[in-house]
């Protein structure tokens, strides 16, 4: 037995259900250095059996207070603070930092070519005044 969708459907589309974006993704928690170190004194200052109602207030996990007593213990102070990713490029950066790269060997390349080109056209004329200097001396022993 199925249930009908129809009052569902008008529902939704009068507003009395919310939409909800199942696209839309959920944001990252970014913690201080001053909030990490606060709750990192509360943490150890806690009693054994209260430790763990401070992580639950804070909707912290153990293994957060770990990374963060050992950063804060090798002296990175640095590394208790939040790191911001570096941001992607987008499609039209990476194609374009390509096409450079692409072009850059396309300049290498011409360049090595006319010298190439250059060095042969030398080896020919010196050939061609070596063999007309070789075709008057044959001409002048006769």
């Amino acid at each position: 037995m199925s249930l009908p969708t129809a009052p569902l459907d008008s529902r939704a589309q009068n507003g009395d259900v919310p939409e909800i974006d199942p696209a839309a993704r959920p944001q990252r928690r970014r913690f201080s250095a001053e909030y990490k170190q606060t709750i990192l004194a509360e943490y150890e200052a806690a009693p054994d059996g209260e430790k763990g109602s401070v992580l639950r207030r804070e909707g912290l996990y153990s293994s957060q207070i770990t990374e963060w007593r050992l950063a804060r213990d090798a002296g990175a102070l640095g590394g208790l603070e939040t790191r911001n990713r570096q941001a992607k490029r987008n499609a039209t950066e990476v194609e374009l930092e390509k096409l450079k790269r692409k072009h850059q060997r396309t300049e290498t390349e011409l360049t090595r070519t006319r010298l190439a080109l250059d060095i042969m056209g030398k080896a020919s004329a010196l050939l061609e005044s070596l063999a007309e200097s070789a075709d008057t001396e044959k001409k002048s022993t006769k």
